[in-house]
């Protein structure tokens, strides 16, 4: 026997391919909600995860701030301790300088020489006077270059004038104060 289908199955066909269309594309729109969801939601935690390691890095920038901004106090005070200590060890090396200086020159200066001013610069010295004749100065000038806390004599100016009456030589003249330590002296004693 022959069957014959009378029903309308091109329409079932479309009817159902459209229901398995609603269908498939219900279900993609739920899933694209669900991964659009997922996406905000995993972007969302990763933004709030940042935020709070940016602010707690903030937190210890700021306390490492307070940190070097005491160092570099400390640094500073260390520094300014440290110029104090040396200008104090300055002070006690060069308190015996001027004791040294004319202690020597009472040694080195020859009979006939005067001495009017005396002018110390740090270690540069000059001195102006008066002298009997050439002899006498060219013997201050040797003194003064083998002395071992004085060096480097050099005269400045020499000129012929007439004190009380008598024929003298003023003198200008600069030398170097030498530092030397005492147990140094001592050996060349």
């Amino acid at each position: 026997m022959i069957r014959i289908n009378l029903l309308p199955h091109r329409e079932q066909a479309k009817k159902a391919r459209r229901e398995q269309f609603i269908v498939l594309a219900g279900l993609v729109s739920v899933l694209g909600a669900l991964v659009v969801f997922a996406g905000y939601t995993l972007i969302g935690g990763a933004i709030s995860n940042q935020e709070s390691a940016n602010s707690f890095l903030k937190s210890e920038i700021a306390l490492l701030d307070k940190d070097l901004d005491q160092i570099k106090r400390l640094k500073e005070q260390t520094q300014a301790l440290l110029a104090r200590k040396q200008v104090i060890e300055s002070l006690q090396r060069d308190r015996g300088e001027t004791v040294y200086l004319l202690s020597e020159l009472v040694k080195q200066v020859p009979d006939g020489i005067y001495l009017k001013s005396l002018r110390q610069d740090g270690l540069k010295v000059n001195i102006t006077g008066y002298a009997q004749s050439n002899a006498r100065l060219s013997a201050l000038m040797r003194n003064l270059e083998a002395s071992p806390w004085l060096e480097a004599p050099q005269l400045i100016e020499s000129k012929a004038v007439v004190l009380n009456g008598r024929r003298a030589n003023e003198f200008g003249m600069n030398f170097v104060l030498t530092r030397v330590q005492a147990e140094e002296v001592k050996e060349k004693k």
